[in-house]
């Protein structure tokens, strides 16, 4: 009996040993085709132990546990756990992921598949449009999509943004794209101090959005789609439990550099040289001053909470959410608020029958401080914008009272720096913009026949917008108040935008291979404006502001009214044989209420093509390569933007002016424009080629297009012979080419437990005039110092050559105000004078190419990711220094004049003190704006999982925390005239970028 135990517990030992022990597992990985698989994760659950398949789809483990589970993960294909159950060979059949080969985008009036897309089409994920704290959705598209420019013109809260895709495409017509949010066409655009029209759209509420980049993709939309369109999809109700999210967070901007300027010592030796006087007795004494940068600007907070309710059942699912955001600027006196709501409800009624609706509505507030001046010269500069009045502002001088309200400089030192203004002044002008802005889409859908669907889509855009401006008389000085002081002004716009759209669409697979799909639409569209406008001065008091105009002396009124309509035909057809080729054709008609009456309505054709070479047989073999697909298409669109209302035909305005008649005032009215029935749309024909590439089953991806738009009939003002009775005419007759090449690139690097992800995107465009005006004019001056030239690209600077100082003894040229120890140009035609002929194009505000580069990592509940963005081979013209390193008396300047010329510092850059003394427009004041910029470094951390809440991250993030560039002014992206087409490039004090660092927190129950 004895024997018998001690033999079964020897089995028994012998068992237990052999399952304790650790196993060398190998084998081959494979998918459903028999091909084999590298690169495939092998892990062993629970722990960190893992290994990689190598390039035959092998793969060898050892040191694993006889009871262990391991886990197949590839990216494209489904994860897979096995136990070993003490097996020494495990060989595996990876299954394809159905839902990365059927990823589906959105395209202009429906859905494709990512595969069978034939257009350059880019897509931008919701949680990448919100990793930078951006008050619109063009903020955070910046550098993260291939061939779109995304200028932020202005640094202030709710600033003006610029957008292009692929390049300037008109002249005086607009060059941004058309947006559709959930079907609802709005427009971008604004001057340098206006609010973005797209910081009204909260940007957490957006799921994607789609840039239709070619004219394949975009010619749906026609008329107006010469720009490109940008697609906005909001969230929208899942099936499924309610989900209540809230995200949150704080943080603190700070102004990223300020200019040095001269202390208060320095200023007051140099106003002794400039008046040849010694009105400061010891300048020395006066040490450094008012730094008055330091008082403008600040550190200022910024805050944004969002609430949302996600959920729904198999019939009805709606996404509700509320936001408030609230941001103050770096320069005191400036804020936007943004208050708004959404509601996306989606119900079906019967398996044949859905209806839904998306509202957006928000109420904004901007408190605006002027900056930027578009004039040259020095007085608006510092007087009319506050970062030129604090550069300007003498450090001698007080900021207040001894009651601590504001001194007037015109109160101080005898009123001799009356032609300077107290910047703390500007910031005291009201300056509010609030805006109330509902955007609605309401839409039925109806399945009438299998594959046959009908939708009806009523969309209302409404704003309201009221603007207050006063200036009060507290900030001028008691020696300048007159019947004019404290001025004022209410203005009060509205605009009702309404779109119907009926769109049939028709979609069968025929025997197998064959997809065909049919979209028709039919679209009516109607746009109302009307503004008026009371502007008054010469109040008696501030005590109203302009609440009161009608206290005011002098007092004058406005208004307008306008309405346009457009009405458009459309039909696309996609085919697909067996995901391996692809065809779609598109073509459009639009008939606009602006153009002529010869020219009511355009016609817009595109084609397109794609071929998957990856499902050819002489490709299957080749297991490394995962998508290989080339892309062509060529179309037309339209800028239907580039003309306002009425413009085609004769019209008349009052004059401004009053006359008398028989002893009484009589307003004139004169012929303002003369009528073209010709005038018609600006069109871009545009072809494009297309590569995408993925390897290792998509962990590497490469997506490349060349293309080439020409765009012809460009809006553009001749200038008539006087005997016409008017001035000019606007037609078309400009054209303008861009043709440039895109990269966008994307590597899972890791994806194991650490998770690490990099996207990068390169886009090198270049712009050319190839006509304006039929050939009658080659070149002209949009400026004094920017240029149209037929041949060249928009916005080239032109200017005298700088040629250092005239030195003593040197011979100065006549032909400008050229002085001893002033900036000498060079005569480039050596006829010994200075004149026109001798200017040149000095500078070139377009870049080399643009890129943006981010990258992610995870590990364990820690997330870290960093956005690069940068621009190369732009120039900048510095407007600013023309103004502030020219020693003429009574204003301060930059540091650099310290360094001025006299007879004893022959200095050979900085001009010599001489009263009211200019300097010439000249390269001395084009810079370089090339720079790389950290747009966002944010760390995060989810927290493990607590009962009764789904998922807990709180971060911190930093934004704009370094800019690498040699351009001496506050922000090297930058431009005055914000979205012009023709003056690009130019720094006249825009209100600049801030650093922020910000605290989050996400919840989800």
């Amino acid at each position: 009996m004895l024997g018998k135990l001690r033999i079964w517990l020897l089995v028994v030992g012998l068992v237990t040993h052999a399952y304790a022990q650790d196993l060398t597992i190998k084998g081959k990985i494979t998918d459903n085709s028999g091909a084999e698989l590298p690169g495939v994760n092998v892990t062993v659950k629970g722990t960190q132990k893992g290994i990689v398949s190598d390039a035959e789809g092998k793969y060898q483990l050892s040191g694993v546990p006889a009871r262990a589970t391991l886990v197949f993960s590839f990216i494209g294909y489904l994860k897979q756990e096995i136990e070993v159950n003490n097996r020494t060979v495990i060989d595996v059949v990876l299954e394809a992921d159905v839902k990365s080969i059927n990823e589906v985008v959105v395209v202009g009036y429906g859905t494709q598949r990512k595969i069978e897309t034939t257009g350059s089409i880019a897509s931008v994920k919701s949680s990448d449009l919100v990793q930078t704290p951006v008050a619109n959705v063009a903020q955070g598209l910046q550098a993260r999509v291939s061939g779109i420019q995304i200028s932020q013109n202005s640094g202030s809260p709710g600033g003006n943004v610029s957008v292009r895709i692929r390049g300037t495409n008109s002249i005086n017509g607009t060059s941004e794209p058309l947006y559709v949010v959930d079907g609802i066409q709005i427009s971008n655009g604004g001057g340098i101090n206006d609010v973005s029209p797209l910081s009204t759209i909260n940007p957490n509420d957006i799921e994607s959005v789609e840039v239709l980049k070619d004219a394949s993709a975009s010619a749906i939309y026609g008329a107006r789609a010469a720009n490109g369109v940008v697609l906005i999809t909001t969230k929208r109700g899942k099936s499924g439990g309610t989900r209540v999210t809230l995200d949150s967070y704080f943080g603190v901007q700070k102004v990223t550099k300020t200019l040095p300027v001269l202390n208060a010592a320095e200023f007051a030796q140099l106003e002794n040289e400039v008046f040849k006087n010694s009105y400061y007795k010891d300048p020395a004494s006066l040490g450094e001053g008012v730094n008055w940068q330091n008082l403008i600007f600040r550190e200022a907070p910024i805050q944004n909470h969002q609430l949302s309710i996600n959920g729904g059942n198999d019939k009805t699912q709606v996404a509700l959410s509320a936001n408030y955001f609230d941001q103050d600027g770096i320069i005191i006196s400036s804020n936007f608020k943004r208050y708004s709501y959404r509601l996306n409800l989606d119900h079906k009624i019967s398996n044949r029958v859905k209806v839904g609706t998306s509202i957006l509505g928000s109420y904004s507030v901007n408190s605006g401080i002027q900056t930027g001046s578009t004039s040259q010269g020095d007085a608006d500069v510092v007087t009319g914008t506050i970062l030129g009045a604090a550069i300007g502002a003498p450090p001698t001088l007080k900021p207040y009272r001894s009651d601590g309200s504001i001194f007037p400089f015109g109160e101080q030192e005898d009123g001799r720096y009356r032609e300077v203004t107290n910047p703390l002044g500007l910031a005291a002008v009201l300056n509010k913009t609030a805006l109330k802005r509902t955007l609605v889409n309401l839409y039925g859908e109806a399945t009438i026949l299998k594959g046959l669907t009908y939708r009806a889509s009523f969309n209302v855009d409404l704003q309201n917008n009221i603007n207050d401006r006063y200036s009060p008389r507290s900030i001028v000085s008691l020696r300048d108040l007159n019947d004019n002081s404290g001025s004022g002004s209410k203005s009060n716009s509205n605009f009702l935008g309404l779109l119907h759209e009926s769109i049939l669409t028709y979609s069968q697979t025929i025997a197998t291979n064959h997809s065909l799909k049919f979209t028709g639409v039919f679209a009516s569209q109607a746009e109302f404006s009307n503004a008026n406008s009371i502007s008054a001065s010469g109040f008696p008091n501030d005590a109203t502001q302009n609440e009161a105009l009608q206290l005011a002396l002098n007092r004058t009124v406005s208004s307008s009214r306008s309405k346009q309509r457009l009405d458009s035909y459309m039909g696309r057809v996609n085919y697909g044989y067996k995901d391996k080729y692809f065809l779609d054709l598109t073509a459009r008609v639009d008939g606009s209420s602006r153009f002529g009456t010869n020219n009511k309505y355009g016609f817009f054709p595109a084609v397109s093509a794609a071929w998957r070479l990856i499902e050819e047989p002489f490709l299957k073999s080749v297991t490394w390569l995962s998508d290989l697909k080339l892309r062509a298409s060529y179309g037309i669109t339209g800028n239907a933007g580039g003309i306002s209302p009425y413009q085609s035909l004769s019209t008349v305005a009052a004059t401004g002016s009053d006359y008398v008649f028989n002893n009484a005032y009589v307003t004139g009215i004169n012929p303002t424009g003369i009528a073209n029935p010709d005038l018609r749309w600006e069109k871009s024909t545009q072809t494009n080629i297309g590569l995408d590439v993925s390897v290792l089953n998509n962990r590497f991806s490469l997506i490349v297009d060349v293309y080439d738009k020409i765009t012809r009939d460009l809006l553009y003002i001749k200038t008539l012979p006087l005997s016409s009775g008017y001035a000019s005419i606007t037609g078309n007759y400009a054209s303008l080419e861009n043709k440039g090449i895109e990269f966008a690139a994307n590597a899972r690097i890791l994806d194991g437990p650490l998770k690490w992800n990099i996207s990068a995107n390169f886009t090198r465009n270049r712009n050319k005039v190839l006509d304006l005006d039929g050939g009658t004019t080659t070149e002209r001056f949009i400026t004094s110092y920017t240029i149209l030239k037929v041949g060249e690209p928009l916005g080239l600077i032109k200017s005298y050559i700088f040629d250092g100082i005239n030195q003593t003894g040197e011979t100065i040229l006549p032909g400008y105000d050229g002085r001893l120890g002033g900036h000498k140009v060079k005569d480039l035609n050596g006829d010994g004078t200075i004149t026109s002929a001798d200017q040149t194009i000095t500078g070139n505000p377009n870049p080399n190419f643009i890129f943006g580069l981010s990258t992610n990592l995870s590990f364990k509940g820690f997330d870290l990711s960093a956005f690069l963005s940068g621009s190369q081979g732009n120039d900048i013209y510095n407007l600013s220094r023309l103004s502030f390193e020219n020693p003429l008396g009574q204003r301060n300047l930059l540091k650099g004049v310290v360094n001025r010329w006299s007879p004893t510092n022959p200095s050979n850059q900085y001009v010599s003190a001489a009263q009211g003394g200019r300097l010439p427009v000249s390269s001395y004041y084009v810079e370089d704006g090339s720079y790389i910029r950290c747009k966002n470094l944010t760390l995060g951390y989810t927290l493990p999982a607590i009962k009764g809440v789904q998922n807990i991250r709180v971060y911190v993030s930093g934004n704009n925390l370094f800019t690498l560039t040699n351009y001496s002014g506050f922000d090297p992206e930058v431009n005055t005239f914000a979205g012009s087409n023709t003056v690009i490039g130019i720094d006249n004090f825009v209100y600049p970028q801030a650093r922020s660092f910000l605290g989050g927190i996400q919840v989800t129950f």
